[in-house]
């Protein structure tokens, strides 16, 4: 098989590359930069914008199947940004997918697609898109996701997978900023529920993308459905937040402040950041407060029904894993 991989450079993206070669198949990688390590791993790579068409349909000549992983994710920046990569990026994988007569498209989506504000405990695939989205993440890859299921025909099966929380060796998103955010003191608790909250090891996400992949075709039980990935193993948010602290050597989080707080704080943020047009990122955003002071964990037995999926690798093996690799770049 011959697998064009999007964002192939990237956490996930690398670790799906990485499988695909193990098995044998052919992969093309399109990211924005060059990666040394898909070089030593024989994949060709393609150096362009998604929002370049031209280029992703030259890119997936010759596939048979593509995965649809990157995106740019993020809590702040404009709306364009996150269109152009996330929107106007998958319509133009999709364009391929027909251009080339490709049959298969497994999408990397989010569980914040259908996050209003509010608990999710034990949610399915049942759940709806919101009327209102705080973040132009979240809005994005919903709509990118509706692109993606809608698309499925005879002729292409699509799919769209939820992995929530992605965390393991090589992160360079979720890790290092707890990490960071922990060094600095500026992490706070927010609030004093127990909120129950899913994450998932980098290499079982992997494994349920090529899981899926395997199940996928025209007329499949899998085509044209969503499914939430997630290790099947919820702990409260701030304990696993201090796992992976205490994995990077730091100490634990102990202050705190309340939900109404944190959600008045970024609604400052970003009114200060989108005046002045401030530099990075707000410390603090309406999405975040409310994702940190609320409960998200999904049911997983649609994947584990449809495509087998079976989180291989635990938590506390994960992050003993992580705890290891974090030990070799620490300065």
């Amino acid at each position: 098989m011959k697998a064009l991989v999007t964002g192939g450079g990237g956490f996930l993206g690398g670790v799906i590359v990485k499988m695909l070669r193990e098995r044998g198949d052919q992969v093309v990688s399109i990211s924005r930069s060059s990666y040394p390590a898909l070089t030593s791993l024989g994949v060709a790579q393609v150096q362009t914008d998604l929002a370049d068409k031209a280029a992703v349909i030259k890119a997936a000549e010759g596939c048979d199947i593509i995965f649809h992983v990157a995106a740019k994710a993020g809590i702040w920046g404009s709306y364009n940004d996150f269109y152009q990569a996330n929107v106007t990026g998958t319509e133009n994988v999709l364009e391929a997918c027909r251009r080339h007569g490709i049959t298969k498209l497994v999408y990397t989506s989010s569980p914040s697609v259908v996050f209003d504000g509010t608990d999710v405990e034990g949610g399915n695939e049942s759940l709806p898109y919101p009327d209102h989205f705080e973040a132009f993440y979240p809005q994005t890859k919903a709509l990118a996701e509706q692109l993606v299921l809608q698309a499925n025909s005879p002729q292409l099966a699509t799919v769209s997978l939820r992995p929530h929380l992605i965390w393991g060796p090589s992160d360079n998103h979720l890790v290092p900023r707890i990490i960071a955010k922990g060094k600095s003191g500026r992490l706070r608790r927010i609030g004093n529920r127990p909120c129950l909250v899913d994450t998932v090891y980098v290499d079982n996400a992997a494994k349920a993308h090529l899981q899926a992949a395997e199940q996928l075709a025209p007329g499949s039980p899998v085509a044209g459905k969503a499914y939430f990935i997630s290790n099947g193993e919820p702990l409260p948010l701030w304990e696993m937040v201090n796992r992976i602290l205490a994995a990077g050597g730091v100490a634990p989080v102990k202050r705190r402040i309340s939900p109404k707080a944190a959600y008045a704080i970024g609604t400052i943020c970003e009114k200060l950041w989108g005046w002045f047009k401030l530099a990075g990122e707000p410390p603090m955003t309406r999405f975040v407060a409310k994702e940190l002071a609320t409960a998200h964990w999904f049911d997983i037995s649609a994947a584990k029904k449809d495509f087998g999926y079976q989180p291989e690798i635990t938590v506390d093996e994960g992050l003993k894993q992580l705890q290891q690799w974090l030990a070799t770049i620490r300065p």
